[in-house]
């Protein structure tokens, strides 16, 4: 974040050197966004919250109907 900030005000200085008015205005309003996260990230408290997830549980297995597997227990010459 502290990059952007810093290639905001090169860029606004550009865009003043150049006489770009319009896209001064914009970049400032970009910086100030800029500034103000980095604000918010300085004033986090160190460490943050830890926060219990729990355990996961897995679900019982579904058993396997029998209409669908009795074709797989037929041997190659029942199913002629």
């Amino acid at each position: 974040m502290e990059e952007i900030r810093d290639n905001l005000i090169a860029r606004i200085a550009e865009a003043e050197r150049e006489g770009w008015i319009g896209e001064v205005e914009g970049l400032r309003v970009s910086l100030a966004g800029a500034e103000d996260k980095l604000a918010q990230i300085d004033r986090r408290t160190p460490g943050g919250t830890a926060i219990n997830l729990g355990m996961p549980r897995m679900a019982a297995a579904q058993p396997i109907r029998e209409e669908r597997t009795a074709s797989l227990r037929q041997s190659p010459d029942d199913q002629q």
